[in-house]
């Protein structure tokens, strides 16, 4: 790691190469200069960590410099020197967005710890900055995987709601990335700076889901031992992202609905009224349409989660999307596992575009990750994936390219044959066989060859 870099701004020589001499033994990297214009011009020209002025100082003094430093790099970091007896000027350059002053004169350990306070507070700032652009940019919509006419037409609608206040439902089977979707629908909104809080209704039991959403006073029931948050108050000026809202209790549902219509509530075991500005995003695996009519959720509460209805179709019915995204896990489990796996082989993408995935994308990106770990070669291979994954009546070719080898490819299909007629008959080897029309013994020699069993 590169040596932070310090500027040492005063016009009296002793002091410049003293603070210099002190740095420079902590480890820093310093320049000092005799004068504010100088120190514009070097801090125009280079970069630096930390920038340490004098006050009092000819022409331009140590209040002027901050000034001009702190419009050319706000974020800069800097710590003034001031005489005992002019405190004053230095509360004025806090004033003006110093870090932190120094009253001459000062021991030297002051002024280090001083300036490894002001370095450390920057690199969580720094750092601070990164994840939060790397947070957006992970869930703004181009970060979501998917070329298909279907798919383009869900970011078309998701990028338009983004903008409003407006409450969405999004619907979808399991693992086709609802939370995913909302977060993506936070992360492009006017509300991307606030909290996003998610609420999973199935995780939680009746008794608990109220005090997760609205919080609760200390005594309130056994075991609340102090004062506790709700996720609406946690979300306020954000979104609450509800998963698996139709698993709301009907009690629970009115007190939610009496929420999202006046913006207030109280905590469990509270009387005082708690007034919110949340943005709702709920999301369902099941038809909503079908528990209102079946009274298992109110009708008055589904026309006010589902202002904007957002359905992402399951992968099945957009099988173009599945190879962009196998690539996009392949490259992400490589790097995290340091796997040097380049590719796919064209018969292990065809066993991924022949699967139903059930599971939609989630189910993918587990298959890819566990093939990523168990492969042993260069590419990933039909064998690396799930034994089921192509389905009971389906087995995957394709033709091979010139060159390919013929007595591997059906090697490959006769693995494949006999795994799934293993899988269809609960693994009897015996059954197996005498589904194959083969003897139970050259069965277990085919599962040797082909290292299904030790």
């Amino acid at each position: 790691m590169a040596s932070e870099r310090i500027l040492i701004v005063d016009d009296e020589d002793g002091m410049r190469r003293l603070l210099g001499r002190v740095l420079t033994r902590e480890g820093y990297e310093t320049s000092t200069v005799g004068s504010g214009a100088e120190a514009l011009r070097l801090v125009a020209n280079e970069r630096f960590d930390l920038v340490v002025t004098d006050i009092k100082m000819p022409e331009m003094d140590g209040l002027q410099l901050l000034e001009e430093l702190k419009e050319f790099e706000p974020s800069l970091p800097i710590i003034v020197m001031t005489a005992y007896g002019t405190i004053e000027n230095a509360v004025q350059a806090l004033r003006f967005g110093a870090y932190d002053y120094i009253a001459k004169p000062f021991e030297t350990d002051e002024i280090k710890l001083t300036v490894a306070k002001a370095l450390e507070r920057e690199r969580l700032l720094a750092e601070n900055r990164y994840l939060h652009a790397e947070l957006e940019g992970r869930y703004d919509f181009s970060g979501i995987i998917g070329g298909s006419p279907a798919m383009q037409a869900v970011y078309e609608m998701a990028s338009s709601v983004a903008v409003s206040n407006a409450n969405v439902l999004i619907t979808g089977e399991s693992g086709t990335g609802k939370e995913l979707m909302a977060r993506s629908i936070h992360y492009s909104s006017p509300r991307k700076e606030k909290p996003f809080v998610v609420l999973n209704c199935s995780a939680l039991s009746e008794s608990v889901l109220e005090s997760e959403l609205f919080g609760h006073e200390k005594g309130a029931f056994t075991g609340a031992l102090d004062m506790r948050k709700g996720r609406f108050e946690r979300a306020d000026q954000g979104t609450l992202f509800i998963d698996e809202v139709a698993e709301m209790s009907m009690a629970a549902q009115v007190k939610l609905l009496r929420v999202i219509q006046e913006h207030e509530f109280e905590r469990v075991g509270g009387n005082k009224t708690i007034s919110v500005n949340v943005r709702i995003v709920a999301a369902t695996n099941k038809k909503l349409e079908d528990q209102v009519k079946e009274g298992k959720f109110r009708e008055d509460l589904y026309y006010r989660l589902n202002v904007v209805n957002i359905n992402i179709p399951p992968l099945r019915s957009r099988r173009e999307d599945i190879e962009p995204l196998s690539r996009h896990f392949l490259e992400k489990y490589t790097a995290e596992t340091g796997k040097k796996i380049t590719d796919m082989a064209p018969r292990a993408l065809s066993c991924l575009l022949a699967h139903d995935w059930p599971g939609n994308v989630r189910e993918l990106q587990n298959a890819i990750e566990r093939a990523v770990v168990l492969s042993k070669g260069s590419e990933l291979t039909p064998r690396d994936f799930p034994q089921g994954l192509q389905g009971d009546d389906q087995i995957c070719l394709q033709v091979p390219e010139k060159g390919g080898s013929l007595t591997e490819i059906l090697e490959d299909l006769e693995r494949q044959l006999i795994l799934q007629t293993l899988q269809r008959e609960d693994g009897s080897q015996t059954r197996a066989a005498e589904t194959l029309g083969i003897k139970r013994t050259t069965l277990r020699y085919k599962m040797e060859k082909y290292r299904m069993i030790d």
